[in-house]
């Protein structure tokens, strides 16, 4: 029997109090900050920190609830802290609740569920406050934050782990490519072929037979056919925030109006996936002919002056190889870092929900 089992058979076997969430705690508004002198403090938004000032709203471990925006991202405060208006701070009564307990609870409550606008998002003190909340006794909820803050510490290690890898994947596939042997160097131009896509018939929102590539930085939906081989680097030609980014499709896709396929001319000098990996590391080379205004765009006739660096073709492959392994263990989703942060987020969500699923005691 684990010492929470031994803790809930002894203090509280037959089941624990339901209180209104405002029974522990109170809810206070945000407020605006911009008046005030710049400074340590930290100014939270439904977002996360947006700056700091040098006073305070609220001094004591809190619970901080969005009321507008992203609302279903909550954040557990201990330091002193401001809220703007799109976010209600809480005043918890710690004489008999934990603070942290209180986070838990309400994350695996999904309290974005209780939105009450049909635009923006939004919550109110109202439908918040009458939240039913377990109130098993203070070592009861002690053990079980601990055993979440163990979660959610091994949690935050691997996520540190990874944005350590990621700046370490940065740093070699430059000194890869700038350290070649050999290196001949061409235009874009003269490497590859630069063709726009078409607005495809239909476009499923849910995963279909065939990736939308089109403008920005992810998928644009689904279809159920393909314009374009796999093995092909993608660029937006046109859209807000795309601009920069490049891609690379390994099956084939359907490619959009609003975006550039880039296709070796021949794989006997330059391979696709080496292409993808210079034209991403050196993408500051496409952001130079980046053209502002009403929707930022870049024109095919400036990208095929971009030089690359191409060394021999025994060299590409090494070099995408070493990548390779980089890119897996930082991006992919079923392998690598990610997919062990993602495992772990599983197992605590499905532990949270079950240490914190207690039976209503009977008057």
């Amino acid at each position: 029997m684990s010492k929470l089992d031994e803790l809930i058979a002894e203090l509280c076997p037959d089941g624990v109090e339901f209180k209104e969430l405002r029974q522990v705690l109170r809810i206070r508004n945000g407020k605006d900050y911009k008046h005030i002198a710049e400074g340590s403090i930290p100014v939270y938004g439904s977002g996360g920190v947006i700056t700091y000032i040098n006073q305070f709203a609220y001094d004591k471990p809190s619970v901080l609830i969005p009321r507008k925006g992203s609302i279903d991202k909550l954040y557990f405060v201990e330091e002193p802290f401001w809220t703007v208006d799109t976010l209600f701070y809480t005043e918890i009564n710690t004489e008999i609740i934990e603070p942290k307990f209180v986070f838990y609870y309400l994350q695996s409550q999904r309290i974005e569920r209780l939105n009450t606008a049909g635009g923006v998002p939004s919550l109110t003190q109202t439908v918040l406050n009458k939240i039913p909340i377990p109130l098993p006794p203070k070592p009861v909820q002690e053990e079980i934050v601990r055993i979440l803050d163990n979660f959610t510490e091994l949690t935050a290690e691997l996520t540190a782990e990874l944005t350590a890898r990621r700046k370490q994947y940065e740093y070699y596939r430059k000194i890869l490519i700038k350290n070649s042997n050999n290196i001949r160097q061409y235009s874009l131009g003269e490497l590859a072929t630069l063709k726009t896509g078409s607005k495809p018939k239909d476009v499923f929102e849910f995963p279909h037979k065939y990736e939308y590539i089109n403008a920005g930085t992810t998928n644009s939906g689904y279809t159920d056919k393909a314009n374009c081989d796999g093995d092909t680097v993608t660029t937006p030609s046109r859209g807000q925030g795309g601009i920069g980014f490049v891609g690379y499709q390994y099956d084939p896709f359907w490619l959009g109006p609003l975006c550039y396929r880039i296709k070796s001319r021949n794989d006997k000098i330059v391979t696709n996936r080496y292409l993808f990996y210079y034209l991403s590391c050196f993408n500051e080379k496409i952001l130079a002919y980046k053209k502002e205004g009403g929707t930022p765009s870049v024109n095919a006739s400036d990208l095929v002056n971009i030089n690359v660096d191409v060394p021999p073709l025994t060299e590409q492959k090494r070099i995408v190889a070493i990548l390779d392994r980089f890119d897996a263990l930082c991006n992919d989703l079923t392998s690598g870092i990610p997919a062990e942060i993602e495992a772990r987020q599983k197992q605590y969500e499905y532990y949270r929900d079950k240490l914190l699923s207690f039976k209503e005691v009977t008057a």
